[in-house]
């Protein structure tokens, strides 16, 4: 098996297209080498590499974002197995954090997140005269607030 491979062979590989390995590259995702005639030679670890890129692509992060992360492993050598593992703890907590959030939206999407609107009848009750907005701005329950946190604004607040 050959342990450098071309960037055809690297595109069959992956799936991705030539100018999209070359995109990543410009990025500093991927480091080919050059061989004496001056052609791009990755290493079969970039297999690796563009496919974590692929994958965080398709769950919403950035290429500056999916960067980071690839630049906590080695330069210069294949990441190995405790490499991956290291770069993954934090990416793992990042991750079952977006995946709690996007539990709860799809549980929550069709009452009432907190975001001030009134329009859905729900909301009248788990948002009165929009409580929410005592705890900022934006879809309130939905970035973790909870109805029972909310204080009334004080025009309904009991007078002493």
């Amino acid at each position: 098996m050959e342990r450098e491979l071309t960037i055809g062979a690297l595109a069959r590989r992956t799936g991705l297209a030539v100018s999209a390995i070359r995109f990543y590259e410009e990025r500093g995702l991927v480091r080919p080498g050059r061989n004496a005639g001056g052609q791009r030679r990755f290493a079969r670890s970039d297999i690796r590499r563009l496919s974590f890129v692929m994958i965080a692509q398709k769950l919403g992060y950035t290429i500056a974002e999916i960067a980071a992360r690839l630049g906590e492993l080695p330069e210069g050598r294949a990441p190995d197995a405790e490499d991956w593992r290291a770069m993954a703890e934090g990416f793992r907590a990042e991750l079952d954090a977006r995946i709690a959030l996007m539990t709860e939206f799809r549980d929550k999407l069709d009452g009432c997140i907190g975001c001030g609107c009134l329009s859905l009848t729900r909301c009248a009750l788990y948002n009165p005269d929009d409580r929410a907005s005592m705890r900022g701005s934006g879809p309130r329950y939905l970035m973790g607030d909870r109805p029972d946190q909310a204080e009334p604004p004080s025009s309904l607040q009991k007078r002493s």
